[in-house]
């Protein structure tokens, strides 16, 4: 590969990692995961991805000393650590068990979250439930705000993943 085509490589690569950081987090919000596994995972990736390939990024751009490592580290794990996490959330969500369990929480805390751009007084509610020893924050529309001191528990229908972490199908508010 030419140093302009690989250029080009590393532009991509990185602009697809941030896309699927975007999507990943969206997927993240139904799974029940630890993050601690997800920042491994986007850690290993990035580290093994810098060896692997950090000869050809000093080639193509012309920095030296901290400068070549730091800027280097950040493309492997923004483009490669990223698409690799996003790939193991995605397949542990769409290729899921079919078969929903519904299971009924106590909300154990309760605040809110500015709404999208230009409506950011439409707060939506998040209520922290106590899952299975974790504390998973749950988001849910404008609509509940109002009364979202009201409820006290959450029901959730749930499937397994692919690789075991539970998947949310549907939540509703008791």
């Amino acid at each position: 590969m030419t140093t302009k085509q690989r250029k080009i490589y590393y532009v991509t690569i990185l602009i697809l990692g941030l896309f699927s950081m975007a999507w990943q987090v969206t997927l993240f919000r139904n799974t029940i995961i630890d993050v601690s596994i997800l920042i491994g995972i986007i850690i290993v990736v990035g580290i093994i991805t810098f060896l692997v390939d950090f000869k050809n990024y000093g080639k193509t751009y012309k920095k030296k000393g901290i400068g070549l490592y730091f800027y280097s580290g950040m493309q492997y794990i923004l483009s490669y650590g990223f698409i690799a996490c996003s790939i193991f959330i995605m397949t542990n969500f769409y290729m899921a068990n079919s078969e929903p369990i519904k299971e009924t929480y106590e909300i154990v805390k309760r605040s809110s979250l500015p709404g999208r751009k230009y409506h950011r007084d439409e707060r939506k509610p998040t209520f922290d439930i106590n899952y299975n020893g974790k504390i998973k924050e749950l988001v849910f529309p404008h609509k509940y705000y109002e009364k979202m001191e009201f409820y006290t528990k959450v029901e959730l229908e749930v499937r397994k993943g692919y690789f075991g972490f539970d998947i949310l199908e549907n939540k509703k508010l008791n």
